[in-house]
């Protein structure tokens, strides 16, 4: 079968021997899989999930009991006081805007803790870019301050801190387009620690993106008052086709959500498009696809070590923080191949062949691969990244393991070439 796609041989031999060495490494993998599965049946329990949830709210969207129902659903799974899930929060970088306006005003001042954020979110925050609307251009200050070989500068972070006058601490848990490793839930855990020593008051937000069921515990089980992604991502398991998600704690979810609708309205409005059965398949669904997506990517982390390429992060036995695996391909050339390659183990639009182009709200061209049944869904297969040295890829998704192996086995094929 291996032969239908043109792989090699030696490909094929050496999936067989990966995948015996990575059988302690999926098992435990199932053990996380079965207690986020445990987390997610108990809420839709405890909550008394119905068929009748399900049904298409129209107009203004007021008194939708199946809305509000998975809301909490959402809210229990993650130890959290309240949620907003919406089909109106367009993706991960709507879901920080809405969250960030909402709660910082003119005069706030705002801190990453974790060096500089991903492309996107600098054009929300006013450091790259020339909108008129972003967070500085409204009067908000931004300060960063860079981590360390890793991990948090905690000696800066208290120093800052201890001043008082800074509204928001963000947190970007995954390492976006940087050569940072992300940052896995126990140091999350400690640095939170470290902020409510020298301040109590401040808001801790983290982007969670890339991050959900990767873990045992989430930000907001480990003290973090709101965390934030998009339903694109882990927790629409390929299943929900739009949307977002913000949790954490209720005053702060009220302010988010009247961002979102208008002040005095919050949650209370908002049509759900017809989306709720796939919201909640979605999030039942989302520690089973999660597992397979690490499989996935673990898979092949190990098999393109195996075949001599360096540079790769995490490495197939690294604890892992996200569901993103990167590799240094060195050249221009590889990075292309090896996208176009994903996209031919794709199971839409395998054909197409992705060629590098400038995309709104990234500074430089990026070639992007993606054949999934909703476009820009990274919870499914896909790969992507920037034409600048050292031309790393980074791939995440894949709604099965047998499709993500088939996938990254059709995209080595494809970059070794002849």
């Amino acid at each position: 079968m291996y032969k239908e796609f043109g792989i090699r041989e030696e490909i094929i031999n050496t999936a067989e021997e990966v995948e015996k060495e990575l059988k302690p490494i999926f098992e435990n993998l199932e053990k996380n899989c079965f207690k986020a599965s445990s987390k997610v049946l108990k809420a839709f329990q405890d909550n008394k999930v119905s068929t009748s949830d399900f049904i298409e709210v129209t107009g203004y969207g007021y008194y939708d009991g199946g809305r509000e129902k998975l809301e909490r659903v959402y809210a229990q799974i993650f130890g959290a006081e309240d949620a907003i899930v919406r089909p109106q929060i367009m993706s991960g970088t709507h879901a920080l805007t809405i969250t960030l306006f909402g709660l910082l005003k003119y005069g706030d001042t705002m801190i990453s803790i974790s060096g500089e954020p991903y492309d996107t979110l600098r054009s929300v925050i006013g450091t790259s870019g020339d909108s008129e609307n972003s967070l500085i251009k409204h009067g908000i200050k931004y300060e960063e301050i860079s981590l360390v070989e890793n991990d948090f500068d905690y000696e800066k972070i208290k120093e800052r801190l201890s001043r008082k006058d800074v509204k928001l601490v963000e947190i970007q848990r995954s390492r976006g387009y940087s050569q940072r490793k992300s940052l896995n839930i126990d140091k999350i855990e400690k640095v939170i620690n470290v902020i409510r020593q020298v301040n109590e008051d401040v808001i801790i937000m983290v982007d969670n993106c890339y991050g959900e069921f990767v873990e045992d515990k989430e930000p907001t089980e480990v003290g973090a008052d709101i965390f934030v992604s998009s339903l694109m991502k882990n927790l629409g398991a390929g299943i929900a086709t739009s949307g977002g998600y913000v949790v954490g704690k209720k005053q702060y979810i009220n302010s988010i959500a009247e961002r979102l609708t208008a002040p005095c309205v919050g949650k209370d409005m908002g049509a759900n498009f017809n989306q709720l059965l796939s919201y909640y398949k979605g999030i039942f669904m989302a520690p089973e696809v999660v597992k397979s997506v690490l499989k996935s990517m673990i898979f092949a982390s190990r098999m393109l070590e195996k075949f001599g390429f360096e540079g790769i992060s995490p490495r197939f036995d690294e604890k892992r923080a996200d569901i993103i695996q990167t590799i240094e391909l060195k050249t221009e050339e590889n990075l292309i191949k090896f996208c176009q390659g994903v996209q031919k183990g794709a199971p839409v639009e395998s054909y197409v062949v992705p060629v590098p182009d400038n995309m709104p709200g990234y500074p430089h061209k990026e070639i992007m691969a993606g054949g999934s049944f909703t476009p820009g869904a990274t919870i499914e297969l896909s790969c992507d990244g920037p034409l600048v040295e050292p031309y790393t890829a980074y791939m995440q998704g894949s709604l099965t393991y047998d499709y993500g192996k088939l996938g990254v086995m059709v995209a080595i094929e494809n970059m070794l070439g002849e």
